[in-house]
């Protein structure tokens, strides 16, 4: 199983090989501070080195394949980004990274919007896939400013939108993007998530944890593969959103 989108910083190493005995052999960490950065771009560059320097290392021991994820999340919004935009660029022409993200809007500030806009524009002249933050609160009239954006600066196949729940996933589903469904305590259960496959089929979903410092259930996608299984779905398009789909969009 692969799971789309977590937070290896914030986890134990228990955590990793718990993960890894239950059948996730992949997880895509994603960079996100979870304290002031004080206009720096240096504390959140250090966050990014160590993901890719530690972070995956340290997962690696417990039999967890990390693949990385980088870019300014909208909680970290900064006044003066060039630093990391840079960095990013750099990342992506040595291959170190799988995708840009999460990237999005939270608050939907103007700041947030233009540091969003430049990242979409990153990814698009380098045909670099992203991972979209939508946020919970204000989450349907978000994910509008969000939409438009997106369409505006990045070609859909290149987008995947995250965090989508039966109330936003009308507004997505024939965008051609990506959908991750998150599993995890206050956002999707099993239920949710089988019930979205049921209606929308398996092709153009992605499961995640999104396991980070809020709640968070570590085994929530193979809760889920399992909830499929039991309710005899097809193999082959369970398959799908347990792995091919993520293996086929991100590469890997």
């Amino acid at each position: 199983m692969i799971d789309t989108h977590i937070h290896a910083d914030t986890r134990s190493s228990e955590d990793f090989g718990i993960m890894s005995q239950e059948g996730i052999k992949t997880a895509i960490t994603c960079s996100y501070y979870p304290y002031k950065l004080n206009n720096n771009p240096d504390i959140l560059i250090n966050h990014f080195e160590r993901i890719l320097n530690f972070e995956t290392k340290r997962a690696g021991e417990y039999n967890l394949d990390l693949k990385v994820a980088l870019g300014m999340h909208p909680t970290n919004t900064l006044r003066k980004s060039d630093k990391i935009f840079e960095y990013l660029e750099k990342m992506i022409n040595t291959d170190k990274i799988v995708a840009i993200g999460e990237i999005g809007l939270d608050e939907n500030t103007e700041e947030e919007k233009i540091g969003f806009k430049k990242q979409l524009e990153i990814a698009d002249e380098t045909n670099t896939k992203v991972i979209i933050h939508t946020p919970r609160k204000n989450k349907k009239s978000v994910l509008k400013d969000i939409k438009e954006i997106v369409l505006e600066n990045i070609k859909p196949n290149l987008v995947v939108m995250d965090h989508i729940n039966k109330e936003t996933i009308e507004e997505v589903i024939d965008e051609g993007f990506k959908i991750g469904l998150t599993v995890q305590p206050q956002k999707l259960t099993p239920k949710d998530a089988v019930d979205i496959l049921d209606n929308y089929g398996f092709n153009n979903f992605l499961l995640n944890s999104d396991i980070s410092n809020k709640p968070s259930d570590i085994l929530s996608i193979p809760k889920t593969v399992k909830e499929l299984e039991k309710l005899n779905y097809n193999r082959k398009e369970i398959e799908k959103v347990k792995s091919k789909n993520a293996k086929s969009f991100f590469k890997i």
